[in-house]
């Protein structure tokens, strides 16, 4: 019994001396010491792509003794990664034109073009971002895809991933081409509208008609056709709605020397 009392005092004093340190750990000065040489990033901004690898800027300012000795706040570049898929793009070009599909980009070529590792993939005549209808693509320039000059065959899509030396998969893009026949549309809006503003430009085989398209007899004979044949409607009406409220008036008329023979 003894001891038990004994034991429930001595536990008693042990929480009324752990709280009796509470404001004490709570009021801790979280400060950083001053022989510890720390630096704060005090502003970063956003990726400078929305997807794919890029650069982020950022101002780190000194604490501690970098801020004792009297050490300025300095900016860097790191590299960040918001998304590595880049959705479908799509441009038409004409056959024949220059096109070049670059998948880098510049953002990376500043982070330098060997320091990643690019694959392409093709889907033939289908602008597609299904994964199942893509082929291997074989580029001897890795990072980019040219076409010169290009073909009806090119039109389709390709698909680029890109990974970084440790193989993690930092951008995957697809790039759609629409490739059009120069029989078909011409793309060169200079020579369309001189086309459009030459007569005869754009149909040479249509004869352009300029002046009086009818002779003036022919004209006033028209005009007096059409006089006549809208005064004889004009008179045929006038009559039938003449007739029509003659009979009225006469039906009206009749009807009392009917109800006067029924009485009889």
């Amino acid at each position: 019994m003894y001891s038990s009392t004994l034991s429930l005092v001595v536990l008693c004093w042990m929480l009324l001396h752990t709280c009796s340190h509470c404001n004490t750990l709570n009021s801790v000065d979280l400060d950083v010491p001053a022989f510890v040489d720390t630096w704060a990033i005090t502003h970063s901004s956003p990726c400078s792509t929305t997807c794919g690898l890029g650069l982020r800027t950022q101002e780190l300012c000194p604490l501690g003794v970098a801020k004792a000795n009297g050490s300025a706040c300095w900016v860097r570049q790191v590299q960040c990664l918001d998304s590595w898929q880049c959705g479908l793009q799509t441009q038409t070009v004409a056959v024949g034109q220059h096109l070049e599909l670059d998948c880098l980009e510049e953002v990376m070529e500043v982070m330098g073009r060997f320091a990643f590792m690019v694959s392409w993939r093709f889907a033939k005549g289908i602008v597609t971002t299904d994964n199942n209808l893509f082929v291997q693509y074989d580029v001897p320039g890795l990072d980019r895809v040219v076409l010169d000059p290009v073909k009806e065959e090119d039109a389709g899509t390709y698909r680029c991933d890109v990974q970084d030396t440790s193989y993690h998969r930092v951008k995957r893009m697809y790039k759609g081409v629409k490739v059009l026949s120069p029989h078909v549309l011409s793309l060169n809006f200079t020579k369309g509208l001189i086309q459009w503003e030459t007569p005869g430009g754009l149909w040479p085989n249509i004869t352009l008609v300029t002046g009086k398209l009818y002779p003036s007899n022919t004209v006033r004979k028209m005009v007096l056709v059409s006089l006549a044949t809208s005064t004889t409607i004009t008179v045929i009406i006038f009559l039938g709605l003449l007739i029509f409220s003659y009979w009225k008036k006469s039906r009206k008329r009749n009807l009392p020397s009917h109800d006067s023979l029924g009485n009889l």
